[in-house]
């Protein structure tokens, strides 16, 4: 009988693993938090832990004024601090500060509310549903996830500590894929009409209108009606219809839901208050409401007398307020921290803007700016900075603006100057509304008319913004 042989090898394989302390996880999960959450997470850490004590806030004025070479950014150690002491507030519009701007708007579900509702209908684990939750939460206004699953899947187990597969995160989208309307959830405009199509029409011209999409989705997206009928081997006559019904789909299911259902009646809690004063932006939290916290000096005390003693109940019981201790200051360090990180975020952002914010909202005068731009002046990280922007507003003396509304693409004209978008956006606009209805501008005629004002833009980027101003195709304009 052969003798059976074995031998062992050892490999040395490196790998880089990033790991978050609780304690980090805490200042993300914080960061995340809109004002009203926070307030209320706050509110819910004073009852939870006896170790915490609320303080009044102190309402004294300070000077945060941006200037042109200083974002008023300060240093800042959370370790100096045993109190959670804030930011000083500063005179907003109306010379009231920290103050909550009802903006009722019907008493309808709101666009969440409704998929909520679907979501809750299912039979789902407790995994499922979070994961459902957070998908519907990662929607953009017009209804489509265009984050990649594989970053909802990180950010699932940062902020939720749920460790999910992307086949799991996978089959929860597809199940949000059935919901009303139809195409909601989709990951790309492709993916949108094609779930459009599963629901209506007859099978017969479903499956036409499906290899369009499907198979020959560029030809259809560059209106190459002649190559497609004859790949599609059908009559001119029938890819015309089939075209014609497809572009009836709508591909914003999100903007139809919110204007069919409408928006209830809720409040818009701005994150920060701006104000301009003699040239020069102000600008604060809008945390008033928030209680300021502190390490209760009681249960110090109580410590030192339960860790002098020698029995085993005093030992236990000088465990159990060391752990109230230690989660009080690690709480009153991570909210502020995150009161910091937010106030420098958003100096740094004035800093950028001064001129728009200084001119009352005029658009021309609102640079082009991204994520890393914001990151470079505050030393954070471009996920921080986007964080901070995520779900976040700030109420200026005319209007609020979310955050993201000042992050955006630059367009360089041909004498060498940038441009936002939103200024190229308001062109576009204004040559669409002078043109003549019986012969309207198409998208080329733009293109051309752009050019002569400096801005050098391909066709298909003013069909692009021209879609995202919701403005049809010049044959569906003419009257």
């Amino acid at each position: 009988m052969a003798k059976s042989s074995f031998s062992q090898t050892q490999n040395q394989q490196q790998a880089l693993l990033q790991t978050l302390s609780p304690q980090q996880l805490l200042a993300v999960q914080l960061l995340e938090m809109t004002t009203v959450e926070i307030e209320e997470r706050v509110r819910g850490e004073v009852m939870d832990n006896p170790a915490l004590e609320p303080l009044e806030r102190d309402d004294a004025p300070a000077d945060d004024s941006v200037t042109d070479d200083s974002y008023g950014i300060d240093s800042f150690s959370a370790d100096e601090y045993d109190d959670y002491s804030g930011n000083e507030e500063i005179p907003v519009a109306g010379g009231s500060s920290g103050s909550w701007v009802d903006i009722p708007v019907g008493d309808t579900l709101s666009f969440g509310d409704t998929l909520m509702e679907q979501l809750g209908e299912l039979s789902l684990s407790p995994v499922q549903r979070a994961v459902g939750e957070y998908i519907i939460g990662s929607l953009d206004e017009d209804g489509l996830l265009r984050k990649p699953l594989e970053e909802i899947q990180d950010e699932l187990l940062i902020y939720n500590s749920i460790d999910a597969s992307l086949d799991d995160i996978l089959a929860v989208l597809k199940m949000i894929q059935t919901f009303e309307p139809a195409g909601i959830a989709a990951r790309t405009l492709q993916e949108c009409l094609l779930l459009q199509l599963e629901r209506g029409g007859h099978a017969k011209e479903r499956e036409l209108h499906r290899r369009i999409l499907s198979d020959y989705y560029d030809d259809f997206t560059g209106k190459r009606w002649d190559t497609l009928a004859g790949r599609l081997g059908v009559t001119p006559e029938e890819c015309r219809d089939a075209i014609a019904d497809i572009v009836r789909l709508n591909p914003r299911p999100g903007a139809a839901l919110a204007e069919g259902v409408g928006v209830s009646r809720q409040q818009i809690t701005p994150d920060f208050l701006l104000d301009v004063q003699d040239d020069e932006v102000y600008v604060s939290l809008n945390n008033a409401h928030v209680p300021q916290l502190k390490v209760s000096e009681e249960y110090v005390q109580l410590l030192d007398a339960q860790a002098s003693g020698g029995n085993s109940s005093q030992r236990a019981a000088a465990q159990f307020l060391r752990q109230k201790i230690d989660a009080a200051r690690n709480f009153v360090s991570a909210v502020q921290q995150r009161e910091h990180t937010m106030l420098a975020t958003m100096r740094a952002i004035a800093g950028l803007q001064k001129p728009f914010f200084v001119s009352g909202g005029d658009e021309a005068l609102l640079k082009p700016m991204i994520l890393e731009d914001i990151a470079k002046i505050t030393g954070y990280d471009i996920s921080t900075i986007s964080r901070v922007g995520n779900s976040k507003y700030v109420q200026t003396p005319w209007t609020i603006y979310p955050l993201k509304y000042f992050f955006s693409d630059g367009v360089v004209k041909s004498d060498g100057t940038q441009q936002s978008v939103y200024e190229l956006f308001r062109v576009i606009r204004e040559l669409i509304d002078g043109e003549d209805k019986s012969n309207p501008l198409t998208d080329q005629a733009l293109q051309q008319m752009l050019g002569e004002q400096g801005y050098n833009v391909a066709r298909r980027t003013v069909a692009k913004y021209r879609e995202q101003l919701d403005i049809p195709v010049a044959r569906l304009r003419k009257e």
